[in-house]
């Protein structure tokens, strides 16, 4: 086995010892006791929905606090972190009315923990860290109907998720992540 180095690759660190996952990024988010002008910024000042809550968009507005969560990880031993992106799809971010940033949420996203990880192999370069792009389910299903009235009704279609889908892992990629992260979603 090589030794490993700043170089080495997942499956060389995965060979070796067993990788660590960072922790919930949301509950970090809420502990920093953000207001509306967080969420906001000077980009969405005037935007027409409350923004506070949508996590993600910290990227953009805060890319401060999220670089940190993702550096206190780092600091507590965590290979691997995931990007705070776990709602940027169009879908989800129509919630907000923000369907039309979720290709930036996406880079952002993956250039704040890219940020992170790279100062901290800075400063322990033998030891290899890795961002991983965190692709989450949305707040549609193909699967399932929201009405209990008519089973067949379908409030998205497969087409419309690949279309979301495939927006976000653009974005995740262009933003610098090292592998892709597919949690929590419950669609079949």
């Amino acid at each position: 086995m090589k030794p490993l180095s700043k170089d080495s690759s997942i499956e060389d660190v995965l060979r070796e010892r067993i990788a660590v996952l960072d922790g919930a990024v949301g509950t970090m988010i809420q502990a920093c006791h953000l207001e509306e002008a967080d969420f906001r910024g000077n980009q969405f000042a005037t935007h027409a929905r409350d923004l506070k809550g949508c996590n993600d968009l910290l990227a953009l507005t805060r890319p401060d606090i999220i670089e940190d969560i993702h550096r206190h990880y780092l600091k507590a031993g965590a290979d691997i972190i995931e990007t705070n992106t776990f709602n940027s799809t169009s879908i989800s971010m129509a919630d907000y009315q923000l369907e039309h940033v979720a290709y930036d949420l996406n880079v952002a996203g993956a250039r704040a923990a890219r940020r992170a990880v790279d100062g901290i192999m800075k400063e322990e370069p033998a030891r290899p860290r890795f961002v991983a792009g965190a692709i989450g389910p949305t707040n549609r299903t193909a699967s399932l109907s929201p009405d209990v009235n008519n089973p067949a009704f379908r409030a998205i279609s497969f087409d419309q998720l690949v279309q979301a889908y495939t927006e976000q892992v653009r974005g995740l990629l262009d933003g610098g992540v090292d592998l892709l992260l597919a949690e929590t979603v419950f669609d079949t």
